[in-house]
């Protein structure tokens, strides 16, 4: 994905050129109207109208955060399609740290409604993993079964846990 906020940033040109190249598929973001000829050598093009700045002259400010939001988006997105996310989140962590220890386990208690107990003991069995977490407290299953699981559901943890969590309003994509 190429960033530019006019279209016509020449490094941004080149390393399109190059994907294109390499057969990869490339995208133009943009906070101006896509050179035609640019617009059309990509896979494709996104043309975010950001509109005029409140400061004349400082068209990046402006340009910079409706990128960034559009990124947001792709991200989202694309951890979703990988199937990092369950229900609204982000369940592919690993709980190495205390603090990602402790947001490992209330995401267990959340998706599968168990105390923190429960939660912290499927961390555990899972090496701090938590999508074979949730797999195994959903499933009722150890933690080789929900591995199992997970490879048959292509890494999807809705798809092998069971969709949705509780309280959520997932997809059975996520």
């Amino acid at each position: 994905m190429g960033l530019a906020a006019s279209g016509t940033t020449p490094y941004v040109r080149a390393a399109l050129g190059r994907a294109q190249r390499l057969e990869a598929k490339t995208v133009l973001l943009t906070c101006s109207e896509p050179p035609a000829d640019l617009a059309a050598a990509c896979g494709g093009a996104i043309w975010v109208q950001a509109g005029p700045e409140v400061l004349t002259g400082s068209t990046r400010l402006k340009a910079g955060t409706a990128t960034k939001l559009v990124l947001n988006t792709v991200t989202t997105g694309a951890m979703i399609r990988l199937g990092k996310a369950y229900g609204n989140l982000m369940v592919d962590l690993m709980a190495w740290s205390e603090k990602l220890k402790d947001r490992g386990e209330r995401i267990v208690m959340e998706t599968c409604t168990v105390d923190r107990a429960r939660a912290r003991a499927a961390i555990g069995e899972a090496d701090g993993r938590g999508q074979p977490a949730i797999v195994m407290v959903r499933r009722n299953d150890g933690r080789q079964g929900a591995e199992r699981l997970l490879a048959e559901a292509g890494g999807l943890a809705g798809r092998a846990a069971g969709d949705p969590p509780p309280g959520t309003r997932a997809s059975s994509h996520t």
